[in-house]
């Protein structure tokens, strides 16, 4: 079947607290079953914790904390002659982004026994310091690209 072209980019409002459209991607993958109200809440609670514990401004720490998660290198399987292969390939701008909201965010919610705000602004922190579950997911998906190196010239 074929291809039906490109698909047009949506554009995102900002933030309404803080004008910032990263803070609405961050806001939209914490919403669940439509619930963005309580899903800005938990975020920006969140960010105002973690500003106030680390001293600085909310929107730094949230930047940082990305830059932080963001992986450089990802694996993507490819089938060669009936073998498939794990083939490092590099990141653009706007998926590294989206990995590592996402990844704050699941290791936000695999941490038990506290609101989900807390756990969040918790990894933000984390993230911020270079530590914590979402730093760990990118370190493992590097090592696992730098493993898999020799199959580079797989890449299409």
């Amino acid at each position: 079947m074929p291809r039906r072209g490109l698909v047009k980019k949506r554009q995102i409002e900002p933030d309404p607290i803080y004008g910032s459209t990263v803070v609405t991607k961050l806001v939209n993958q914490v919403m669940q079953s439509g619930e963005k109200e309580t899903a800005q809440k938990i975020v920006h609670g969140a960010l105002e914790k973690a500003a106030k514990e680390l001293s600085v401004e909310p929107i730094s720490v949230l930047t940082q904390a990305i830059f932080n998660t963001t992986p450089k290198q990802v694996v993507r399987p490819r089938r060669v002659g009936g073998a498939t292969y794990q083939i490092p390939m590099p990141v653009k701008g706007e998926r590294g982004q989206t990995l590592a909201i996402r990844w704050l965010i699941q290791s936000a919610r695999a941490k038990e026994g506290k609101p989900m705000f807390e756990k969040l602004a918790e990894e933000l922190k984390e993230a911020y310091n270079n530590e914590g579950g979402a730093v760990k997911k990118k370190e493992d998906v590097h090592r696992m690209a730098e493993a898999n190196r020799a199959f580079a010239h797989f890449r299409w």
